[in-house]
């Protein structure tokens, strides 16, 4: 069921949110400075292409500077790709279907806003 609703999302969703955070990773990268938020940008855009069998939790360790570069990091780029999420997830709950897409949007918002100190780990 997980490999169908993530073929479902790469179709109508997941591959331009994929590209979206691809093209913010690299315009990050582009500044030495920012380089650790293109990386962020690249490790969500993974699981924004395959996000079904895999959840968010916290990493062991993060400290002051994740807290620090989360808000940096919303200012910048975090509520923009939120907004995307928003939008994307209101135009997936039109239909039935798109619903459990519509709610996995949704779910996709607080990695979105602060992606420093998380992990993404595969459940099974």
């Amino acid at each position: 069921m997980r490999t169908l609703l993530n073929v479902i999302w790469v179709v109508f969703a997941g591959f331009w949110l994929w590209l979206g955070y691809l093209l913010a990773g690299i315009v990050a990268c582009i500044f030495i400075i920012t380089i650790p938020a293109g990386v962020a940008c690249f490790r969500i855009a993974g699981y924004v292409l395959w996000p079904f069998g895999r959840e968010v939790v916290p990493a062991p360790g993060a400290g002051a500077m994740s807290g620090i570069s989360n808000i940096i990091w919303f200012l910048v780029a975090g509520l923009w790709l939120a907004i995307g999420h928003v939008t994307t997830a209101a135009a997936q709950a039109v239909t039935i279907i798109g619903i459990p897409l519509a709610v996995a949007n949704i779910k996709l918002i607080p990695v979105t806003c602060f992606p420093f100190g998380k992990r993404i780990i595969e459940t099974r």
